[in-house]
């Protein structure tokens, strides 16, 4: 009785996108409304990041069991969306993203079939020539890397590669030869550590989306807890966990230095965490990036204890992390 009613509702309250450069001097104005569904905001958020639209500013609603985000977005270079064609592909993508995620006919989120690759998955402990190594037994098996994502944080490395066969290039397929492939990475990863035993993963049936997926395995690998004996020369982020009694929310705050993808980071921890976003707000200035949500754990609680406190800001500071970019200047 519940879904039926619920489809109901979907069918009376249709997602409804809304594209608009006239409501700000300075940015495209989108926004979005639907009715809510766990994961929603982070697939919305996703289209904006694979897009490489920069979010400058962000408005976010989604209680009651309706979803309503407004997002100020911009390209590259801090200007207005103004191609006709990149605004109408902008709001259909939205469209079909949202109306299939309330139509119940999307699979796992962010989820992308393939079987034209196969898809490798590494964590273990980064080291100098790692990548290196990783790539040269690849080729001497007759893999051919189609693309290949892999971030370091911690001293640990985590890789997403997805490779074909160097003859047929198709996806490898054959059980001798993809245990063969696992055996010698798993080799090369473990290298000389003792520390950790790395974890290595195979399949052709399928990718999720990199970006959520090296979240994932990073997390899994624990990568917020700072090695001991290490040190670490780089700005962290300043996160905040407070209650918030009086609303039975728990509030959140970020401040760090803005880049692209931030926000996009930041929903994905949340999310991969069990944290639904009631509300929230961002702000972007030249260089920092101020992050403001009102969350509770998907059970209907808000954070009640000072464990989970610290590693929500653990795993927030990870996030952020991950992504940004040491740079060095000759």
């Amino acid at each position: 009785m519940d879904d039926e009613f619920a489809k109901l509702i979907r069918r009376i309250n249709p997602p409804r996108v809304v594209v608009d450069n006239d409501a700000s001097d300075h940015a495209t104005f989108i926004q979005v409304d639907s009715v809510n569904r766990h994961g929603i905001l982070l697939e919305v958020v996703q289209v904006l990041s694979d897009l490489n639209l920069v979010v400058t500013k962000a408005y976010i609603s989604s209680d009651a069991g309706w979803f309503m985000d407004v997002f100020y977005v911009t390209d590259n270079h801090g200007n207005k969306i103004t191609d006709e064609q990149t605004l109408s592909y902008i709001q259909k993508t939205l469209e079909d993203k949202v109306y299939c995620l309330n139509s119940m006919r999307c699979g796992s989120v962010g989820e992308i079939p393939s079987k034209e690759h196969t898809s490798i998955e590494l964590t273990g402990c980064d080291r100098p020539g790692l990548l290196s190594e990783l790539s040269a037994v690849l080729a001497d098996l007759g893999c051919n890397v189609v693309n290949a994502e892999i971030w370091t944080h911690n001293a640990r490395a985590a890789a997403v590669i997805h490779v074909t066969d160097q003859s047929t290039g198709q996806a490898i397929e054959e059980p001798e030869r993809l245990s063969m492939i696992k055996e010698l990475l798993f080799n090369v990863m473990k290298g000389n550590s003792d520390i950790r035993i790395p974890r290595i993963s195979i399949s052709s049936s399928g990718v999720i989306h990199r970006g959520r997926r090296l979240h994932q395995l990073l997390f899994a690998d624990r990568d917020f807890e700072r090695p001991k004996n290490v040190e670490f020369k780089r700005s962290s982020p300043h996160v905040t966990v407070l209650d918030c009694s009086d609303r039975d929310y728990t509030v959140v705050t970020m401040r760090s230095l803005d880049r692209p993808k931030l926000l996009f980071d930041t929903v994905c921890c949340l999310t991969e965490m069990d944290y639904v976003v009631f509300h929230g707000t961002v702000i972007t200035g030249r260089m920092e990036a101020y992050q403001e949500y009102y969350i509770r754990h998907v059970d209907g609680f808000p954070i009640s204890s000072e464990a989970e406190r610290q590693r929500v800001m653990e795993c927030l500071e990870a996030a952020i992390e991950r992504r940004a970019s040491e740079v060095l200047f000759l």
